[in-house]
């Protein structure tokens, strides 16, 4: 992430977002942003992140099954990085 060679696509819906997010440039799938994804290269580097990382596993097999080669499903999501990454990012 730090090198610039992951997108983290950051499932939740806006209103989970505001409550806590990650303090990185992340993709979402608003508005039309998903198709813009799904459009990227078949080996972009995409982290998929959501609350617990159930949403965003399901996320990332979804591009799998697009063809996407470089997938990664954040384990633990916004509440392991929470934990792990940044403790100043809230849980809920």
């Amino acid at each position: 992430l730090r090198a610039g060679r992951l997108t983290v696509v950051d499932v939740r819906p806006a209103d989970e977002r505001a409550i806590a997010s990650i303090n990185a440039a992340f993709e979402t799938f608003d508005g039309d942003n998903r198709a813009r994804l799904e459009a990227l290269p078949k080996d972009t580097a995409l982290g998929f992140l959501c609350h617990h990382g159930g949403r965003s596993a399901q996320a990332a097999e979804q591009f799998r099954a697009l063809g996407f080669t470089n997938v990664h499903n954040i384990t633990g999501g916004i509440d392991a990085w929470s934990n792990d990454v940044d403790n100043s990012v809230p849980k809920y």
